[in-house]
């Protein structure tokens, strides 16, 4: 399952925010520097989501049973919206440390170990990022996107606060430190704000994005020259799984078998052009007025 093949990278997240975590803190002591204490504040957070993420897709992996017929991926918007909810707390316990430092300046002491450090942990947060999302889009794992994108937002908190030390040695202004955490706190909130709404969508249900209800449109179309019709098409996302459903109209004197035969190729069609979707077809005779009667349900028809 993609939840199965998911969950082996967040054991690379996992082992990264352990390294980064050293990197940054090491930092940190060595200048003194609030904006390497939020930078390395925020891989703390950064490893928790880690861990929650591996929790959340080794239950979305679990195979459908009595009690969740439609399986488990709906886990992994546990995960994100967890995820959301420590990306804003990070961001707080920064702004507060940035705000202390801010009425009271401390001079930033070896600069250059310090940002040596960050910048190898940048680097190494940057190789996994860019990892998490592509795998995250292979797999259509929010898990693996939000992880990607958070550990995206500290590469750039890490370039913010890199820069801010540099105008620190070189303007000797020690007020530029304080508000570049304080920066660096505003961006992350945005980046959790982000990072909610998607949960949001995912567990009200949303549609499947718009170019992959094109491509179900796309089957269903070629099969207008054959007379058949088609309504009352809906989707909704759960993780990595698609749940699409529609009616499938058909001349009424066709047998039942030959009914069956077309709504399993069109399944098979979907399918195929889009893995790990769940398709349920509902057969009507087109002749049948009451065949008609619900596709004013339908705000997808095609």
């Amino acid at each position: 399952m993609n939840t199965q093949s998911a969950r082996s990278y967040t054991l690379l997240s996992i082992a990264a925010a352990v390294l980064t975590i050293g990197l940054k803190f090491g930092a940190y002591r060595l200048t003194g520097s609030v904006g390497l204490l939020s930078d390395a504040l925020e891989s703390v957070v950064n490893l928790v989501a880690a861990l929650v993420a591996f929790w959340a897709l080794s239950f979305a992996a679990k195979p459908p049973d009595e009690e969740h017929a439609f399986g488990h991926t709906k886990a992994e918007y546990f995960s994100s919206g967890l995820e959301s909810a420590l990306i804003v707390l990070a961001a707080v316990s920064i702004a507060i440390a940035a705000w202390e430092r801010l009425f009271s300046p401390q001079p930033i002491e070896q600069a250059g170990l310090g940002l040596a450090l960050v910048l190898v942990a940048t680097v190494i947060n940057g190789a996994v990022a860019w990892t998490l999302l592509r795998a995250g889009k292979r797999l259509r794992s929010i898990t693996l996107k939000a992880d990607a994108h958070h550990l995206l937002t500290d590469v750039w908190t890490s370039f913010g606060v890199v820069i801010g030390i540099f105008l620190v040695k070189l303007t000797g202004w020690l007020v530029l430190d304080p508000v570049i955490a304080l920066l660096v706190a505003a961006n992350i909130v945005w980046a959790g704000f982000k990072l909610l709404q998607e949960t949001g969508a995912g567990l009200l249900d949303s549609a499947i994005p718009k170019a992959e209800r094109q491509t179900v449109s796309n089957i269903l179309a070629t099969y207008d020259a054959q007379g058949i019709l088609f309504h009352a098409l809906r989707t909704r996302v759960a993780g990595s799984r698609r749940f699409i459903t529609f009616h499938v109209l058909v001349p009424g004197n066709w047998t039942v078998q030959r009914g069956h035969t077309l709504c399993e190729e069109i399944e098979l069609a979907i399918i195929e052009a889009l893995p790990g979707s769940y398709v349920i077809t509902h057969l009507e005779p087109k002749e049948d007025p009451a065949s008609w009667t619900d596709q004013a349900l339908d705000r997808t028809e095609r």
